[in-house]
């Protein structure tokens, strides 16, 4: 597994990237995650989510805020600094489980993560990503083109998630964004880890869950 560090990439630069590894990984090339943050973006995946956003998009535009159609799974949701994503161009048709089991692993090792830095988090049957007694502080969506996967997870790591107040997150009336300074501060934290320190235990976390479900 290849990790690259892309730092603060505009959405659609980001989306580029990730269509030219998938191209390079359908054609053999090495498994590859990008770790970065985005400027504020609101995207809008396969299923929908206009009908979920609070604001026009000329108010978007007059604030610096884009709006972008993508091609992931899943509802709306939005990006922004001090949310760390994850872009895992994986193979996944010789892989145990398959889509399904790819999308579990994601999800582990994110709860393996926050678990390190001392969050308990869990699934929600029937609703992608993890969650605390919160809320929902990571989202999921993935596309999968010639068994090769791109998009991927948003963690909330910052306390500001001020931008989910613009939509209804993922399209559910009943749930609001949680993050990891947040729930850590809930906590009576006073440290809490910066954005350098989750990456490095997500990327650990990743080899480590992502080596118990290895190719057949």
């Amino acid at each position: 597994m290849k990790i690259i560090d892309l730092g603060l990439c505009p959405y659609r630069e980001a989306q580029q990237i990730q269509l030219d590894r998938h191209a390079e990984v359908v054609e053999g090339a090495e498994d590859t995650l990008f770790l970065l943050e985005h400027p504020r973006v609101i995207t809008v995946g396969k299923a929908g989510g206009l009908e979920n956003l609070h604001v026009q998009p000329e108010f978007l535009e007059q604030q610096g805020i884009d709006l972008v159609h993508v091609t992931r799974g899943g509802n709306i949701t939005c990006h922004f600094p001090g949310q760390l994503v994850g872009y895992p161009i994986f193979r996944v048709d010789k892989r145990p489980g398959g889509v399904k089991r790819f999308f579990h692993d994601m999800e582990e090792t994110v709860i393996r993560t926050l678990g390190c830095i001392g969050l308990d988090a869990r699934r929600w049957e029937g609703r992608a990503g993890v969650w605390t007694e919160t809320g929902k502080v990571c989202s999921m969506g993935i596309a999968v083109k010639k068994w090769v996967t791109y998009h991927g997870l948003a963690l909330n790591v910052g306390e500001d998630t001020s931008l989910f107040d613009m939509i209804t997150l993922c399209g559910l009336t009943d749930t609001k964004a949680a993050s990891v300074h947040g729930e850590l501060k809930a906590l009576g934290h006073e440290e809490r880890p910066g954005m350098q320190e989750i990456k490095d235990v997500l990327e650990q976390e990743f080899r480590k869950v992502f080596a118990d479900s290895k190719v057949a």
